[in-house]
């Protein structure tokens, strides 16, 4: 197959992002932007990449939806056990990347990643639905599995063991949060010609900003 990937482009024209407009703390700026990608039907407005670091030295990604916003974290809930959860408990470092194509715009963050308290989990893992209380239960994430015949067989076994009682959360499932100490806001614009502004934690605990080249 022969693919013209040459060609492919296109022209960002759409918004723009000002230095005199922006607010000193990243969060804010944030919120705002993804306040706007759910009011205009982003698809999946809360996708975000997150990558991690193997004890090996070697990058992975895969997405994963943001679910809450906690004393100016980025809180995200997963198997402990999966290849990201076993990453983390080696090496917290982490990045999230959020694409809002509709917008023209992307989110960068890295930092670091923490275990939450266990009653959060707790409140989270109850809010979801039933089914994905039970799925939670019995999918050993990432890991490698003889058929779907199976795991939907054991799904239908776990379900008819909590029917009338509060499914309880499995402890090798939970929620991390995410320290940012570097934020990005990236503004598509004309002739390549970006807007990004970079924030990076000082180490008085405010926020230094600095526009990037594109």
């Amino acid at each position: 197959m022969d693919l013209n990937l040459r060609s492919v482009r296109q022209e960002y024209t759409k918004k723009g992002l000002s230095g005199k407009n922006i607010p000193d703390n990243p969060f804010l700026l944030f919120e705002q932007w993804l306040q706007e990608a759910m009011e205009q039907d982003v698809n999946e407005p809360t996708a975000m990449l997150v990558g991690t670091v193997s004890p090996e030295g070697h990058p992975a990604t895969r997405t994963v939806l943001l679910k809450e916003l906690r004393n100016e974290k980025f809180v995200f809930y997963t198997n402990y056990n999966s290849r990201k959860g076993r990453h983390l408990q080696n090496n917290p470092a982490i990045s999230l990347s959020f694409v809002w194509h509709e917008l023209e715009r992307q989110v960068h963050i890295e930092g670091f990643a923490e275990k939450i308290a266990p009653e959060i989990s707790d409140e989270y893992f109850h809010s979801r639905p039933y089914k994905s209380q039970i799925g939670a239960r019995i999918s050993p994430q990432s890991q490698p599995i003889p058929s779907r015949f199976k795991l939907m067989k054991e799904f239908v076994m776990e379900s008819s063991k909590w029917i009338g009682r509060q499914i309880e959360r499995p402890s090798n499932w939970g929620g991390y949060a995410v320290r940012p100490t570097r934020v990005e806001f990236w503004q598509g614009r004309p002739n390549r010609l970006h807007d990004r502004f970079l924030y990076e934690e000082q180490a008085n605990g405010n926020w230094g900003v600095n526009r990037l080249a594109p």
